[in-house]
């Protein structure tokens, strides 16, 4: 698999990314075959959440036999100083590490939750201990808010950005623009979520096989769509893609990765993606201003 530096992390991590919610609600057996086949796939980086049911729990065992040839990412949603420190040290614990490659505030959506890990006492405190202590070695965080992102790189130096890079939205509205061209501009590690998301779930639709994607991913009769999406996230600046909730849409990306790498996005793709984005504009996963 073709590998990218991941920003002013300077690690050298895998074009795909393994989600730990892929072994959300999974037998410790399937868990680890899960992580055996991206390990053999070249896969190198994995993220979790405490956030993620029992995805740590899963991933911990799964992974440690790989530990030291991986990068490891982790994320709190804990915005006060003790809660992060807390919820740290349990993650490092449920996952047999002594160390995260990167740790990210979780789902940075408000102002609120901007001012409340910068203030005196918040999250931000304990990033700075942890990475002073080497419980830590890059600094991220994830959002669906642009403005917020924004915010949150003039306060702090960061390493990580991880962002929906949403076709539709970003096709329709530009939405992720400005992330791209600061993390271009600056330097730091773009991580791309949803690249390969369709749209909302409709209301009473049925997930089928997707029950842990909370909005709809393209489905098999997509795959030029799929392809073309992943193709727009790379484009934007992205060192690595995140996918879908399920291994079935990890293997697609497993599957058609290094060509997407290796064969940009063309305007006959992006065309494609467009025309798609006028189809589906009124079915956007989340609402900016709500977020």
């Amino acid at each position: 698999m073709r590998k990218r530096i991941l920003g002013k992390t300077n690690l050298d991590v895998s074009a795909v990314t393994f989600g730990g919610i892929i072994n959300m609600n999974e037998t410790p057996e399937d868990a680890a075959r899960f992580v055996s086949a991206a390990i053999d796939k070249g896969v190198n980086y994995f993220d979790v959440a405490p956030s993620y049911g029992d995805a740590q729990e899963r991933l911990g065992p799964a992974l440690e036999p790989y530990r030291s040839r991986v990068f490891l990412a982790c994320k709190t949603q804990e915005r006060s100083a003790e809660g992060a420190k807390r919820e740290l040290l349990d993650s490092l614990r449920v996952l047999r590490t002594d160390y995260f490659d990167v740790y990210q505030m979780h789902s940075i959506a408000t102002l609120a939750d901007y001012e409340q890990a910068f203030e005196p006492g918040g999250a931000m405190e304990t990033f700075v201990w942890a990475k002073r202590e080497g419980l830590i070695r890059n600094i991220g965080f994830s959002t669906h808010n642009e403005d917020v992102a924004l915010k949150c790189l003039d306060a702090f130096s960061f390493d990580t950005v991880l962002f929906p890079m949403f076709f539709a939205m970003g096709v329709n509205d530009g939405w992720g623009d400005r992330i791209s061209a600061r993390a271009n501009a600056d330097g730091y590690g773009l991580l791309a979520m949803k690249t390969l998301i369709h749209r909302a779930w409709f209301d009473g639709e049925s997930r089928g096989p997707y029950p842990k994607s909370w909005c709809k991913p393209f489905f098999a009769d997509q795959e030029e769509l799929a392809v073309a999406s992943m193709k727009r996230g790379l484009a934007k600046g992205a060192a690595t893609l995140i996918p879908p909730g399920n291994f079935e849409h990890f293997t697609f990306m497993l599957d058609h990765i290094d060509a997407c790498v290796d064969e940009p996005l063309t305007p006959r793709e992006l065309k494609l993606l467009e025309e798609e984005a006028l189809r589906v504009k009124d079915y956007p996963i989340f609402h900016p201003e709500k977020t």
